[in-house]
């Protein structure tokens, strides 16, 4: 109970910080961005991704834009999340990710259907099931550490995908996080069926309360105070590796002759 009770007030001290506070972890993920082309190794194969050429027609745009939400970060997000960070523990920021992990359920389950997968759909329903009862209401993943279930990882982007929607410019609006044309576009798809049946307020908070959460996690990778346009690459490229289906922009390597006949022996 204990426990809860923490977990309880880390939430309701994020309700009143949420009037104040709307923007979007920006930094941490490009400080640790590698480089878009990668050797990797597929199928036994070695090979290599070819996608290094980002569609990004609106840069000049886009790079003030990221410039003015790391500066958000730094001078709103980082400061809030670590009083944050202080405030909470490392275990109660874990519970409160499980927790609106859980809520999430909705938008990867419908996606799943919308794109015809049926086992991820399954498992979302009984990840749910398990961790709002034995997983006290969420707060712990009994279902993928008890019982093996893990999530599926689907969105309204990947949906549109699905149905052969390109993604289009890459995109930097203020206060969002980086995007696609056609990851804005299934944003759409990505709201939570609650949300049409709670208080905006109560939508507003839970936002927040993810992102701030989020943001006191991601503090320990912070790689200094100055982000440049290398970080704006850096950060571009992460995001659309990321979000590239893994069956593209793969060609297969063929093993030097040396080796080639090392093998044969």
């Amino acid at each position: 109970m204990h426990i809860l009770g923490r977990v309880l007030l880390a939430i309701v001290s994020s309700w009143v910080l949420s009037w104040a506070l709307a923007v979007q972890p920006f930094v941490a993920p490009a400080l640790s961005a590698e480089s878009l082309q990668e050797i990797i190794v597929e199928r036994g194969t070695l090979g290599i991704n070819d996608d290094t050429e980002d569609y990004d027609p609106w840069e000049p745009f886009n790079e003030k834009i990221f410039m003015l939400n790391c500066a958000a970060d730094r001078y709103v997000l980082r400061p809030v999340a670590k009083a944050y960070n202080d405030l909470v523990l490392d275990g109660e920021k874990d519970a409160i990710h499980n927790m609106l992990d859980n809520v999430a359920m909705p938008k990867r389950f419908i996606n799943s259907l919308l794109q015809g997968k049926f086992n991820g759909a399954a498992r979302e329903v009984a990840r749910f099931l398990i961790n709002s009862t034995l997983g006290m209401g969420g707060m712990t993943d009994v279902a993928k550490y008890q019982f093996h279930i893990q999530r599926s990882d689907e969105d309204g982007g990947k949906t549109l995908a699905h149905y052969g929607m390109v993604a289009g410019p890459y995109l930097v609006l203020p206060l969002l996080s980086p995007l696609t044309v056609r990851d804005g576009i299934g944003y759409v798809l990505n709201m939570d069926p609650i949300n049409f049946f709670v208080p905006l307020l109560a939508v507003f908070s839970k936002g927040t309360e993810d992102m701030l959460n989020e943001r006191a996690v991601t503090l320990q990778f912070d790689g200094g105070e100055d982000v440049t346009l290398d970080h704006y690459a850096a950060a571009r490229n992460a995001y659309l590796t990321r979000r590239q289906p893994p069956e593209t922009a793969w060609r297969s390597v063929e093993p030097p002759v040396h080796a080639a006949s090392l093998n044969t022996r």
